[in-house]
């Protein structure tokens, strides 16, 4: 079953490459950042003004798994579905590439608030992704 609710596209840079010409794995988390973030947008909400609120949203875990490499100029397709459990929302994440849909790359970000510095539930975020939280 296809859960993804949210897809944006993007390309390998030359630089994001290693010695072995496939995308070097820190450069995934740079890519499911981006996707998070753009997908919050989406939501109505902003990165830089929730934390001018004093509420920041940040990675408290990771599951990672890569799967099959992305080479220079590949063009490649991040897509995302999020479930909340507690105080935890948990971005399930993942990277196809274009030309063939081959899945890349997996991973489950668990995001959690602190407001004003201290952890808690955020009314903001709750109610922007009120619509697309899917139960466990």
């Amino acid at each position: 079953m296809n859960k993804y609710i949210f897809e944006t596209r993007m390309e390998v840079r030359d630089y994001e490459c290693d010695i072995e010409g496939i995308v070097n794995n820190a450069n995934y988390l740079h890519y499911t950042e981006h996707t998070r973030h753009l997908f919050l947008k989406e939501c109505g909400l902003s990165f830089a003004e929730m934390h001018a609120k004093g509420v920041d949203a940040v990675v408290a875990r990771m599951k990672l798994e890569f799967k099959a490499p992305l080479r220079c100029d590949d063009e490649f397709i991040s897509r995302l579905w999020i479930e909340k459990d507690g105080i935890r929302y948990i971005f399930h994440q993942a990277i196809f590439r274009a030309s063939d849909e081959t899945l890349c790359f997996r991973g489950n970000i668990m995001l959690v608030c602190l407001i004003n510095g201290k952890l808690g539930n955020s009314e903001d975020y709750d109610k922007a992704f009120a619509q697309y939280i899917q139960s466990k």
